[in-house]
């Protein structure tokens, strides 16, 4: 019986099954890339607001504590974004005529909330308790950066999935003292390496780590 195929096709199926493989890893790493990338993730991008509102002067210049505009912070699994009524406290003193704050006096004076692009937005798939985070010992620094030395904000993580089990698997190393939760200025950032609360040495993980905690 003839040979139906040449001896060269060893040759070039060897080299198309490699180059398939190839191919295949090259992409699956081109979309993971992607992923990460601050054009999905939105680490490192200044999102427009209709105010360009500075962490940095009203943090680390003027001193005024996370809470005073978070309100809802350590009760609530909402941080808050604080109403007009909040800048117009010391705004309606205080750069009255600046033309930067005039969407802030028009909205308190017609009444209507400005409306700000949220820089840190989970998915609605993912319930996210600031109020246990804050109870536990976990700083804002911790996910959110080092907002006291930011003129404009932007994100530091990317929030995924996989960055939120690694602290929740090895919990320890991201609390510290209930003092130092708010603290704006030399908090190191992801991960803040205080002593853990004594209640935390025997934390289970496995319960941590349960996809009901975060997805219900």
């Amino acid at each position: 019986m003839p040979q139906i195929f040449h001896p060269s096709m060893n040759t070039i199926s060897r080299a198309t099954i490699f180059g398939a493989v190839f191919i295949l890893a090259v992409l699956i790493w081109l979309m993971m890339t992607i992923v990460r990338s601050p054009y999905v993730s939105g680490v490192g991008v200044i999102r427009s607001q209709p105010v360009p509102f500075s962490h940095e002067h009203h943090v680390a210049e003027a001193g005024i504590d996370c809470r005073y505009c978070h309100t809802s912070v350590e009760q609530s699994s909402f941080a808050g974004i604080p109403p007009t009524q909040t800048c117009m406290n010391c705004h309606s003193q205080l750069w009255t005529e600046s033309p930067m704050l005039e969407p802030v006096r028009a909205s308190y004076q017609k009444d209507k909330p400005l409306v700000w692009n949220r820089v840190h937005d989970l998915p609605d798939f993912a319930y996210f308790y600031h109020n246990i985070h804050v109870e536990r010992g976990v700083a804002c620094t911790t996910c959110h950066g080092q907002l006291a030395e930011m003129p404009l904000t932007w994100k530091t993580s990317t929030l995924y999935m996989e960055w939120c089990l690694e602290c929740h698997r090895d919990p320890e190393k991201r609390i510290g003292p209930l003092a130092a939760v708010f603290a704006s200025a030399g908090v190191p950032s992801p991960i803040i390496s205080f002593e853990p609360h004594a209640d935390w040495k025997n934390a289970r993980c496995a319960l941590l780590t349960n996809c009901s905690v975060c997805h219900h």
